[in-house]
């Protein structure tokens, strides 16, 4: 049985981070894209694959056929995209982030469960290599009970021209909305939140900087941003009672996206050896041990596996209501009145 998909958006999104993956599954079938301006040069790539483009989003939202709609488009627009769908009772996949509001979150959720609807964001990069290994290290026991953990997502891009964009416009919402549903999806809701959260490059512009804290009872996740790191910090690292990992080198999935590759080449997505976490700890008899940790391969499109058991077979979505509730909170605490600061969850 095949999940049909109709996409809203045409952009980069979609023709690089969903569109690529999707071709992989045979149990899938895209049917329609929605573009409000029409691409015709860009059309006609998709030709082989049957796809109808339209300008008229009734389109996508009146198919019969289509059972779920991937929503990539800016994020402003979500909201609006994502009711306007779960009316048309259609289950809805929503690029990064989510929404703006935790308001609207919940009113979209409330729609959905009311509706007996899936609804969910891409949070693509729970399958990144990088989060992979630290999930293989975690499950391992091998460091023991955490102590702290600090993941990075960084870059140096001295320049940031004058766009005065909103706050919901910045790297926090940007990228931070990855950083952080990594570790609410490895750890849960935490007690309490430090952010920091400003631009370092233009004060004309939302922010490029974040530092944001999770505590836990036990334990604390820093997760980071700064687009003005010439030295790379390691993407993860990660302190237990037995011992400590750590991880340089992103995922390059991105990377071979970007360079034109596609998910079914060989060496997409693979890391280099000397990329390769290194763990090292006191065994059960004390004696001191060190692991090379090989890279697994990451897989963007596993959120759409996940979704056509989840849509088809009634299974557990990828990411929680509770899950994506908590991130929306903290993303919009985070960008609320001064910084830094310190806040409870409510």
């Amino acid at each position: 049985m095949k999940l049909k998909i109709g996409f809203i958006g045409f952009g980069k999104s979609t023709n690089r981070y969903h569109l690529p993956y999707v071709w992989q599954w045979e149990k899938l079938e895209v049917c329609k894209i929605y573009s409000r301006t029409r691409k015709p040069e860009l059309e006609e790539q998709y030709k082989p694959y049957g796809i109808e483009f339209t300008s008229e989003i009734n389109d996508v939202l009146h198919d019969p056929d289509i059972q779920l709609v991937s929503i990539c488009t800016s994020h402003a627009s979500h909201y609006e995209f994502a009711r306007r769908s779960l009316e048309n009772n259609k289950h809805v996949l929503v690029e990064k982030p989510f929404v703006t509001t935790l308001a609207e979150a919940r009113d979209l959720i409330n729609l959905a469960n009311e509706k007996g609807l899936i609804i969910m964001p891409f949070q693509n990069r729970r399958f990144d290599s990088d989060f992979l290994a630290l999930k293989q290290v975690l499950s391992s026991g091998d460091i023991g009970d955490i102590v702290e953990m600090e993941s990075h997502f960084d870059y140096f891009r001295p320049d940031y021209p004058d766009n005065h964009g909103k706050k919901t416009d910045g790297a926090f919402y940007g990228l931070g909305v990855h950083t952080i549903d990594q570790i609410i999806s490895l750890f849960g809701r935490p007690d309490k939140v430090y952010t920091d959260i400003r631009p370092v490059r233009n004060p004309n512009n939302p922010d490029d900087y974040y530092h944001v804290e999770l505590f836990y009872p036990n334990f604390k996740a820093i997760v980071k941003t700064n687009h003005l790191v010439k030295i790379p910090y390691p993407k993860f690292t990660l302190h237990g009672t037995k011992g400590s990992f750590i991880k340089y080198g992103i995922d390059r999935q991105e990377e071979c996206l970007k360079a034109g590759m596609t998910p079914d080449q060989k060496g997409f997505g693979m890391d280099s050896e000397e990329s390769y976490g290194q763990v090292q700890f006191e065994d059960d008899d004390g004696k001191h041990v060190e692991e090379i940790i090989p890279t697994p391969i990451g897989n963007y499109g596993r959120v759409y596996d996940h979704l056509y058991d989840a849509v088809i077979y009634g299974k557990k979505k990828l990411v929680s209501d509770q899950e994506i509730l908590t991130v929306m909170e903290i993303l919009e605490m985070g960008i609320q009145g001064e910084n830094p600061k310190i806040y409870t969850l409510t």
